[in-house]
């Protein structure tokens, strides 16, 4: 489908699909005012179901364009509804995939508008948050937009990674956060590790408004791993007393971030409900490579040594 053709459907798809999504489920829309209300900017959700792609341009006053990828393009159900909500196909396979991702995107900012890219990469299947890569960090700083942090909390409930049909009826929370200005960096846009601060900087504001763990680990290894594993054969469960027991002597939340500090610098603790407490799991050494989307760099420091606030805001 032709990008004027996806330009003609978006306002259709939009007038349609609006308020079917508000009738269907509980919408909490907070932060609306940090997204930009002209001009460009990159929008980074978190990512827990496949909805999120709809949920947020169907409920945004403007705009938003996703790169997704060109499988959409294969299946009759979203060939022609991920192009009208604003989706820009992008074959995968060959090693330029990420410029040609980027350089889309980049174009996609020049011209004024949103671009909505998941720093993830992929989507969480466990609920939590994972490392981010640091595509959304080059874009900001070859373009000079702002990012803004988006925490999406509900979706996976309303449809689960696998789920055919979504729930209805339940709540919804789509967090805004201030936007993150990075152009005091913009002289240093090859510097990796200016690279991974900036992008540490996105996760710890989307772990705050989410609510989710943090995870030090790419989503994209995870599932790779998860895809070329074998299916293993059911193992008997542990005896009732036998559970109880591994249970007691489990490590808590709090156990587990200590741990995580000592073998760190210090990793900041968090809010489970998304405004101050949360678990933070640790990564191993060979996590420490970026090559998810737009990637090409890598950083040899841990994300969850960073995650503090050196990112200047930018006002809206």
């Amino acid at each position: 489908m032709a990008n004027e053709d996806v330009g003609k459907l978006y306002p259709i798809a939009k007038a349609v699909l609006t308020p079917v999504f508000r009738a269907a489920w509980r919408f909490d829309l907070q932060g609306l005012d940090n997204v930009p209300s002209d001009g460009p900017a990159i929008l980074c959700p978190n990512h827990t179901s496949v909805l999120d792609s709809f949920f947020v341009p169907a409920l945004l006053p403007r705009r938003v364009t996703y790169v997704g990828k060109a499988e959409y393009m294969d299946d009759w159900k979203t060939r022609r509804l991920f192009p009208a909500l604003g989706m820009i196909p992008i074959d995968r396979e060959g090693g330029d995939a990420g410029e040609r991702a980027l350089a889309t995107a980049q174009r996609i900012l020049e011209q004024g508008e949103l671009f909505g890219i998941y720093p993830e990469g992929t989507r969480s299947r466990d609920g939590r948050l994972y490392r981010g890569h640091t595509g959304p960090a080059r874009l900001a700083l070859r373009t000079g937009a702002p990012i803004v942090p988006i925490g999406i909390s509900g979706a996976r409930e309303v449809m689960p990674p696998d789920a055919k049909v979504p729930k209805l009826r339940l709540p919804v929370t789509i967090r805004f956060g201030e936007p993150i200005d990075v152009r005091r960096y913009a002289d240093r846009a090859d510097d990796r590790m200016v690279l991974r601060q900036i992008i540490d900087e996105v996760m710890y504001e989307i772990r705050l408004l989410s609510g989710q763990t943090y995870v030090d680990a790419y989503a994209t290894k995870k599932k790779a791993a998860a895809e070329a594993a074998p299916t293993p054969a059911p193992a008997p469960g542990p005896a009732p007393a036998e559970e109880e027991a591994a249970e007691a002597q489990a490590p808590s939340a709090a156990e587990a971030l200590g741990a995580a500090r000592a073998r760190r610098v210090e990793a900041p603790a968090v809010n489970g409900n998304g405004n101050g407490s949360a678990e933070v799991d640790g990564a191993s050494a060979d996590d420490d490579r970026d090559d998810g989307p737009f990637a090409s760099v890598s950083s040899t420091r841990s994300s969850a040594d960073v995650l503090r606030r050196p990112v200047r805001r930018t006002p809206v």
